[in-house]
């Protein structure tokens, strides 16, 4: 088989071309800090990383899902924290009002008093987030959840979740009925067997109205009042007692949350290591892959070059 010119010039000129693309390549890889820059260049860890991106992407909007949960639960809480504290203030009250040496004016005095808490406690209920909506009002967070004279709850019945992880979903909220209309299964009963008001707004309201009626004189006005000023202490204290209840579900959802953080935190970096395996460059071999083939790549030119210069003039001297 006879080689002529030609093949020899598109062989050395092929062998250069492969070389130049290979230096090319370790030149491209330095430069981008990627071995994979391409699906061509490695198609099964490309394919990897395309599953590997999208499960980095889920992981990162569950970890904005859970901020917006941790925000949203936290509020809850310190909304929470100071209708306990107007709570206790207004058993404080109560306790007081059935001292018996105390005259109509003073009770009428304590009920302004409650009055007072009750329109604080009502407002503390139709609290808002930072977007205005009411957050205990279920899903209707664009109208209050209690009414502000009769305090009925006009808010959804259905609590708000959200997906906090691949595996939890979580309620992120309480609904005004739970909170300020429920008592817990151990609350303390009625006496005489009757059905409890559990609407934290009415009992105040009705404790509030027996300690305006003016009682001095009548025994049997007295004997009602005693039994209205317990009635509402009773009330109070079953109300504070689910408020401490919620609060302590609150907490440990907040503590769920932060324990799913630290597992999202240690996923992020699982994965941005897999990715790094998977398309990062290994320097040490790059760069001495890309010495080798530059120094590959001088000696095909030169050999190219000197195959060029060579005639049958030259090899008959």
């Amino acid at each position: 088989m006879r080689i002529s010119t030609q093949m020899m010039y598109q062989q050395n000129m092929r062998g250069i071309t492969d070389s130049q693309s290979k230096w090319l390549s370790y030149g491209e890889q330095m430069s981008t800090g990627k071995r994979v820059n391409r699906p061509s260049d490695d198609p099964i860890a490309a394919s990897q990383a395309v599953v590997l991106s999208q499960a980095q992407a889920q992981n990162s909007q569950f970890t904005l899902a859970r901020s917006f949960a941790s925000q949203r639960v936290g509020l809850e809480e310190s909304v929470l924290g100071q209708v306990t504290t107007a709570l206790q203030s207004a058993q404080d009250k109560i306790v007081y009002a059935g001292n018996g040496s105390l005259s109509d004016n003073d009770r009428s005095s304590i009920a302004t008093d409650l009055q007072g808490i009750r329109d604080q406690l009502v407002n503390l209920a139709n609290s808002t987030d930072g977007n205005g909506r009411y957050i205990f009002a279920g899903y209707k967070t664009d109208a209050a959840a209690f009414d502000q004279a009769t305090g009925t709850y006009n808010g959804g019945d259905t609590p708000i979740r959200q997906q906090v992880d691949s595996a939890r979903n979580m309620q992120i909220s309480h609904t005004g009925s739970e909170v300020f209309e429920s008592f817990t299964s151990n609350a303390a009963p009625e006496p005489d067997g009757s059905t409890p008001e559990t609407n934290l707004f009415k009992i105040l309201d009705n404790a509030i109205a027996a300690l305006k009626t003016p009682v001095s004189g009548d025994q049997d006005k007295t004997d009602q009042l005693n039994l209205d000023i317990d009635k509402a202490n009773r009330g109070l204290r079953n109300s504070l007692d689910n408020v401490l209840t919620v609060r302590a579900d609150l907490g440990t959802k907040l503590t769920e949350l932060d324990a799913l953080d630290t597992l999202g935190s240690d996923r992020a970096l699982g994965q941005t290591q897999q990715m790094s395996d998977l398309i990062d460059v290994d320097w040490n071999a790059a760069i001495s892959s890309y010495t080798m083939q530059q120094a590959a790549l001088q000696a095909s030119y030169k050999a190219f070059s000197d195959m060029q210069g060579m005639s049958l003039f030259q090899m008959n001297k």
